[in-house]
């Protein structure tokens, strides 16, 4: 027995390396290809996912738990859309959420039903198993689709949001219709309908509880001691431990996981947190599709094809022309109406799930579960391209977009401060009062605290990272400020922000004459010498006290700027700070300035 476990543990190493290299490889191809003619990674996902799969090439297997480890990512997306909401959003998103989601889910759950048990001869048990299922959408597609977009807190993005965001909710009681019409005696050991209600409200409860009382006390301590490692930790741990008590109590991970981050998603840390969880989400995601590839059985679809085809074709159709429907009754115009049906027309991940409660209630044969397991996979290979159709005939803009091109009515992002300090206060105050909107990242949490006491909100990080510029808003940002007390800020930090961001102007505060050469030879909006304005401010107030006419000190002034500018050049041309001491400022040689180290001329 010894020796055999070695080998047993250098099997499985072998064979999670040999799955990584195909599955990340495979993925890698089709995503590029696909990506490269417009149709989204999703699709290159589940398409490489189906080619290396048991039913493919067999290349690679496992694929039903690979697809429990990657709903995972399911959960970390519901996470960062919660980060993206406040508490008083929600609350305004109430009509949308309850009453258009709890619509468009009874909808076209019933359409849905009934066409499955006129057109199969299914029993109404079974129908109504498959179809309530069919009702869900996929919020793994849509939302990022929206994130990437920069639509997801546009008026469309709301109320595609509002229906996924029931849609989320309504898993719990379609589970408890699931278990009341079950034949599967075993099923009864499980909780009743009622109880899993109060589960539910005891766990937002809780949850909400534990993210005032702990979580932010937490993140607060995390944050003084400045250690990232320990953000990624408490972001994940947020998210896992929040999943992991929805899924003991039999609810829904997803929103356990959104609970969670709509906990956060006033607090300062907000930007850090999502930028250190992105990354997991993105490859989980990524994963999950490639397992729900793995597990379409392309025999059973093979067997039905006109079938599997037929239904998946009924499914987008259906639920298009209902959704669409109900968004213009609830006030959209019609094109966006149309792109929010296209958008939704799909099934959704939620629904293998609830297809294998179906099949463990003995509700539907397994034959069923996996042939509308392919017509949910089916529909989501075919949103990409009709999101591409609608994005062509715009189908999902505003009738009316004029205003967001006025820059001083411009949406959140206009301009990102970084650094809310003595200098990036005044900044940032100077670009509110004109009206734009002003995002305020730090990454001291004394003066995040202090700054909240005046209810001025502004983000804890590292304004400097990449990932967390583009979390704030950067991609839609016009200009960044860099306003930090920060002699290290450099070319070699700011320039791949500015490549990065080409769309925004970058301003910068030097220390001193040195950080300027620094920055010399990048195309910067402007470098702003934090002490040189107010120095000369108390040089025109001395001259004042010491009653010298005015004429005279506009003069001083402005052949002083001249000076300086003309050894600012120099020194820039050379490279260093001990060239052009002749044209040190000495008019009429009344200022000796010459018995100065120069070498301390550095403001």
């Amino acid at each position: 027995m010894g020796p055999q476990a070695p080998e047993a543990a250098l099997s499985a190493t072998d064979i999670l390396l040999t799955d990584g290299v195909i599955l990340l490889g495979a993925a890698v191809f089709f995503v590029i290809l696909f990506r490269r003619f417009g149709l989204g990674a999703v699709l290159g996902y589940l398409i490489a996912g189906a080619l290396v799969g048991p039913q493919g090439l067999g290349w690679v297997g496992g694929a039903e738990s690979k697809l429990a480890i990657a709903e995972i990512g399911i959960v970390l997306l519901l996470f960062l859309v919660g980060l993206e909401l406040h508490p008083a959003r929600l609350w305004r998103l109430k009509r949308d959420i309850f009453a258009l989601g709890l619509a468009q889910v009874v909808l076209c759950g019933v359409a849905l039903t009934g066409l499955i048990f006129y057109s199969t001869g299914f029993s109404w048990g079974a129908a109504i198993a498959l179809g309530l299922p069919l009702a869900l959408s996929s919020t793994a597609q849509v939302l990022p689709g929206l994130k990437n977009s920069g639509r997801i807190n546009s008026p469309f993005g709301e109320k595609v949001f509002s229906i996924l965001l029931f849609q989320d909710l309504s898993i719990v009681p379609l589970i408890t219709i699931i278990a009341a019409l079950s034949r599967n005696p075993a099923d009864a050991a499980g909780p009743p309908g009622w109880l899993l209600t109060v589960y539910t409200l005891a766990a937002i409860t809780g949850l909400v509880l534990a993210g005032r009382f702990l979580l932010r006390p937490l993140l607060q301590l995390v944050g003084r001691l400045g250690e990232r490692e320990l953000f990624v930790a408490v972001g994940l741990f947020t998210v896992l431990a929040a999943a992991s008590l929805m899924h003991a109590l039999h609810l829904s991970t997803a929103l356990g996981a959104f609970v969670a981050g709509v906990m956060l998603a006033d607090s300062p840390y907000r930007h850090e947190i999502e930028a250190d969880v992105e990354p997991f989400r993105s490859i989980l995601l990524g994963l999950f599709f490639l397992a729900v590839g793995m597990v379409l059985d392309l025999r059973t679809v093979a067997a039905f094809p006109l079938f599997v085809i037929g239904m998946a074709a009924a499914l987008v159709v259906t639920k298009t022309i209902l959704i669409a429907g109900l968004a213009r009754l609830f006030g959209m115009d019609w094109r966006q109406a149309l792109g929010a049906g296209l958008l939704l027309s799909q099934g959704g991940e939620f629904g293998f799930v609830l297809f294998a409660q179906a099949q463990n209630a003995h509700l539907i044969a397994p034959q069923a579960a996996s042939l509308f397991s392919a017509i949910v996979t089916l529909s989501m290979a075919t949103t990409p391209f009709l999101m591409l159709f609608a994005s062509r005939f715009e189908f999902a803009r505003p009738k009316v977009n004029a205003s967001l091109r006025d820059p001083d009515q411009a949406p959140r992002g206009t301009a990102i401060v970084v650094g809310y300090g003595r200098f990036g206060q005044t900044v940032a105050q100077m670009l509110a009062g004109h009206g734009f909107g002003v995002v305020l990242i730090d990454r001291k949490p004394a003066q995040i605290e202090l700054s909240s006491r005046f209810d001025v909100e502004v983000f804890y990080g590292d304004g400097t990272r990449i990932d967390l510029l583009r979390r704030a808003g950067a991609d839609e940002a016009r200009l960044i400020a860099f306003c930090i007390d920060d002699p290290s800020l450099d070319s070699r930090v700011l320039e791949p922000i500015a490549e990065t961001f080409p769309q925004a102007a970058i301003l910068a505060r030097a220390f001193d004459r040195r950080q300027l050469l620094e920055l010399q030879d990048m195309d910067l909006a402007g470098v702003i010498r934090e002490v040189f304005e107010s120095a000369i401010c108390m040089g025109i107030q001395a001259m004042e006290t010491l009653g010298v006419p005015q004429a005279e000190i506009d003069e001083v002034v402005e052949q002083y700027r001249e000076n300086d500018q003309q050894r600012l050049a120099v020194q820039r041309e050379h490279g260093d700070l001990s060239v052009a001491k002749e044209l040190i400022y000495r008019p009429g040689k009344r200022m000796n300035l010459a018995s100065r180290g120069e070498g301390e001329e550095v403001a």
